[in-house]
């Protein structure tokens, strides 16, 4: 890595090297010298994700598209190594999100109010493609465990937007660093164009929460959130969505589950509560 760096020009052999936690797929250090305070970023190669693809071409895009605009770290730099691709930009000061969702969801808005880079993924429109992409996770799953979750499938049908809108697509609370009024999304691993209730679903989504906060939001900073995002037509939108998007979610914590993750099962069961919840 030392070698990969000093041949793009970086002379951090006597940097100060702070492995960064947070992050669950990739590695990355804040790299600080007298005249420099980087992040190093290194892709793991390999390993699919039915719900947040890891795609460094995707992040380096995303990053350079948003330059400027205070939404995201400065991109400085990538390249190809040996033990993966590897992402250089500026560190953003300051701590990841714990409280005070108003700000974030402004945040989200001016992310969705740019017209995102071309070939960036689609996400699922409405509630069919939802429930297509569900299954698809499900079918990675143990069977019996499964068809549990089948059972749960919300009622009705919500009809694609159509909207083509920039989505940063893994919106968590670890992804969110810098401090009141400053606040920027890392991590661009995922980016996408969409309906924007998908990022409003991934924040707000009890078991995103528990992973980096260990506790979903409350009621009213969930209501604090929704009546703070601008466009307040989307709004019912999201909340005809959310039942799709929390049964997903579960079926993403059985998937997890599956793969050895302790606490996922009490995640997809905050999800089922929760789809529970807005259905009732």
């Amino acid at each position: 890595m030392l070698r990969a760096l000093k041949g793009r020009g970086f002379d951090v052999a006597a940097a100060a090297w702070t492995q960064l936690v947070g992050g669950r797929t990739n590695r990355s250090w804040k790299v600080e010298s007298h005249d420099q305070c980087i992040v190093v970023k290194l892709f793991s190669p390999g390993g699919h994700n039915p719900l947040f693809p890891n795609d460094p071409d995707g992040e380096v895009a995303a990053l350079r598209h948003l330059a400027g605009r205070d939404l995201a770290p400065a991109y400085v730099d990538d390249f190809p190594t040996d033990h993966g691709h590897c992402l250089i930009y500026e560190h953003v000061p300051g701590r990841t999100w714990q409280d005070g969702p108003l700000q974030i969801a402004e945040l989200l808005y001016r992310v969705h109010c740019v017209t995102g880079p071309p070939h960036l993924r689609i996400t699922p429109d409405g509630s069919g493609e939802i429930e297509h992409q569900t299954k698809s996770i499900l079918a990675l799953c143990p069977q019996f465990r499964a068809q549990s979750l089948l059972g749960l499938r919300p009622k009705g049908a919500v009809q694609p937007s159509g909207r083509l809108s920039f989505l940063h697509g893994d919106p968590v609370p670890g992804n969110i660093v810098g401090m009141q009024g400053a606040w920027r999304l890392i991590d661009w691993q995922c980016p996408a164009l969409g309906d924007p209730c998908e990022d409003l679903a991934l924040f707000l989504s009890p078991a995103m929460q528990l992973a980096y906060r260990q506790q979903p939001l409350t009621e009213t900073e969930r209501e604090t959130f929704l009546l703070s995002y601008p466009d307040q037509d989307l709004v019912p939108r999201y909340l005809s969505l959310a039942p799709w998007y929390h049964w997903r979610m579960a079926a993403y914590c059985l998937w997890l589950e599956s793969r050895g993750d302790c606490s996922a099962s009490s995640a997809g069961a905050a999800e089922i509560a929760a789809m529970a919840m807005v259905v009732s």
